[in-house]
């Protein structure tokens, strides 16, 4: 493992990897920006008609809000999440194994890690940009209180970062693009689902309670939901310590196996 960890191979070139991706954007801006535009107003829609009418409020923090105010941040979370590993799993091995982009960038003075630590930025720079668009949209119905609900920015380049690694950690892993299927399954769906997103945590039976801790959506959705009611409390620090940490221990991993699967 020793020899696959080549950690002083990364320099300032993997901006050049994230510049590229941007310029690829640019191009395609307009629709990038219609799903994370749209897609609040349908969320807000459905539970906001519908399931309010049946959850009268849900009690936050000893105070009750209405389920809306209770999902709204939750969105912003999942777009996080959804925008850095989709990137970092379908588009990076589009771009590595059907575009051959990657071989083309092996081929010039970038090192493989300064790839790698490019894509993983450029992931965590599209969830910065989509969580954006969310929170201005579901500020627009009055459920983010300013200022603190723009510390979610910053937030959402750590958990871009995050998420963002962990999906190149499953691309440098999966055999082929459709067997995204199984860590989609097995990951990130059961986090969308019992994350804290749509119904408070507490409402698990206490091993479950348990289990939802240690994912990592659970503390990124803690913390847009902090922000976004205006309600922060110093406890939260340790959200951001775990997803930091999580990050920093899987980053080694994600340059690891790209190596082995690129190279050796």
């Amino acid at each position: 493992m020793r020899d696959n960890l080549r950690i002083g191979n990364l320099s300032w070139r993997f901006i050049l990897v994230w510049n590229r991706n941007i310029v690829v954007y640019k191009k395609i801006w307009f629709v990038n920006f219609l799903v994370p535009l749209l897609e609040p107003f349908l969320y807000i829609a459905a539970f906001g008609i519908g399931l309010s009418a049946i959850v009268a409020h849900i009690e936050y923090q000893g105070a009750p809000i209405s389920y809306v105010e209770f999902i709204a941040p939750a969105l912003v979370a999942i777009t996080i999440m959804y925008n850095a590993f989709f990137e970092n799993t379908y588009a990076s091995f589009v771009r590595m194994y059907y575009q051959k982009t990657f071989d083309a960038m092996m081929a010039t003075p970038l090192s493989l890690e300064d790839i790698i630590a490019g894509e993983i930025l450029w992931g965590a720079t599209k969830s910065v940009i989509a969580a954006t668009l969310v929170l201005a949209v579901i500020s627009c119905f009055g459920l983010v209180k300013f200022p603190p609900g723009l510390m979610i920015i910053p937030i959402s380049f750590l958990g871009g970062l995050l998420f963002g690694t962990v999906g190149m950690v499953f691309t440098g892993l999966t055999p082929s693009i459709d067997m995204y299927n199984l860590p989609i399954f097995l990951f990130i769906t059961p986090m969308f689902l019992f994350g804290g997103t749509f119904f408070p945590l507490s409402s698990l039976p206490g091993w479950a309670q348990k289990l939802a801790v240690v994912l990592p959506l659970t503390h990124l959705v803690n913390l847009c939901r902090a922000f976004c009611l205006g309600k922060p409390t110093p406890d939260l620090l340790w959200s951001v310590v775990y997803i930091a940490v999580l990050f920093i221990l899987l980053f080694p991993v994600a340059l690891i196996v790209m190596r082995r699967r690129l190279i050796n």
